[in-house]
This record gives C-alpha cells, sequence and structure tokens, in this order.
C-alpha cells in the first residue's frame, strides 16, 4: 500500500536531502507567485494598456470627424470589405457639404446594400481620407482586457517553466545524493568491498 505524509519535506529526517527541501520551497514560491504575482503583473499591464488605448482613442477623436453625406454612386465592381463591427462595406462616392467650404466628393466606404441616393455616416481625417471610425469605449476596454488576461496567462507560463527546470534539477541532484548515500551503504549490507 502506497501513503502519503503530507509536509515530509519540511520536516526533519534521516532520509531529506537539501534537494527535498529546495522543491518544497520552490512549490510554496510558485504558489505565492501564481496567486498573487501573476493578476498583479496582468493588472499592471491592463493598466497600462488602459492607458495607452485612451490616449490612442483620444488622438483619433481629436484627428477625425464624422460626416453625414449622400451616396452619388458606386465604385465600379469593387469586393466588400470588413469594416470594424464585422460589417461588410463597399467602395462608393460620396457627397457632402461642409461649413465654409462648399461641397465636397470623396470616395469613402459605406456598409453594404446602400444605394445612391441614400444618406450615410463616413469618417475623415484632417487630410481628407477616408478612415474608419476612432475607437470607442469598448474597444479601449477590449484591448485592456485582452493584453491583462495575455500578460496574466504569460506570468503563469513563465513561473511554470521555471519551476519545472527546478524540479528537473532538484531530482537529478536528489538522485546523485541517493547514488552517493547507496555506494556508502551497500558493502555493509552486501558485504561487497567497492
Amino acid at each position: 500500500m502506497r501513503t502519503r505524509v503530507r509536509g515530509w519535506r519540511w520536516r526533519r529526517s534521516p532520509l531529506r536531502r537539501r534537494s527535498d527541501v529546495v522543491e518544497a520551497w520552490t512549490v510554496l514560491v510558485v504558489a505565492v507567485l501564481i496567486l498573487v504575482g501573476a493578476p498583479l503583473a496582468g493588472a499592471a499591464a491592463a493598466w497600462w494598456a488602459h492607458g495607452e488605448a485612451r490616449s490612442v482613442s483620444m488622438e483619433q477623436r481629436a484627428e477625425r470627424h464624422r460626416v453625414r453625406a449622400e451616396v452619388v454612386g458606386r465604385k465600379g465592381d469593387a469586393l466588400p470589405s470588413v469594416q470594424a463591427g464585422g460589417q461588410q462595406a463597399f467602395r462608393a462616392t460620396v457627397r457632402w457639404t461642409e461649413p465654409g467650404e462648399g461641397t465636397r466628393t470623396a470616395t469613402a466606404r459605406v456598409p453594404a446594400g446602400t444605394r445612391p441616393g441614400e444618406v450615410v455616416h463616413v469618417w475623415f481625417d484632417s487630410q481628407g481620407r477616408n478612415v474608419t471610425p476612432p475607437v470607442d469605449g469598448t474597444g479601449v476596454w477590449q484591448h485592456t482586457l485582452t493584453i491583462g488576461t495575455c500578460a496574466t496567462g504569460g506570468a503563469v507560463l513563465a513561473v511554470l517553466l521555471i519551476q519545472s527546470v527546478v524540479r528537473r534539477v532538484a531530482l537529478r541532484r536528489r538522485l546523485a545524493e541517493w547514488e552517493r548515500a547507496w555506494a556508502r551503504t551497500e558493502p555493509q549490507w552486501t558485504h561487497r568491498r567497492a
């Protein structure tokens, strides 16, 4: 029958080796790092990512503006592309009026199924190029959670990898210690000379 004695690596025993103590301390450190360190690393990475994403969102909001434009015509046989939000979009010629500048015409992405004469909202940057809408609050939080989760998972994987290396080294040392101890003990049991 096989029995387990809890905490045997922490107790004084003639069978306990230094590698057993190192492995026991490693398990304790790994548990603390996984339960405390990895979530802290994930929270720190998420905090940083949230700040970065918010600043990018504010920059985009400052340089992009939304225009209500009328679709004038479709741009040839353009293939659909996927826009933010998973909607298919086509390129079309749109026309709108800007205060102080008069009527303007440009090529922009419009939702699939839009017909000439319909009014759509399109985004342009400060140079008049059609761009995607700026990142909204939902996009910022998705980015934050993704980075936080990946950082936490990466920290856990790094800790587990280091623990496996330490266990492998401890096992080799433990076996070497047992070999040396057996080399000293075997002649007494077998009555052979080495």
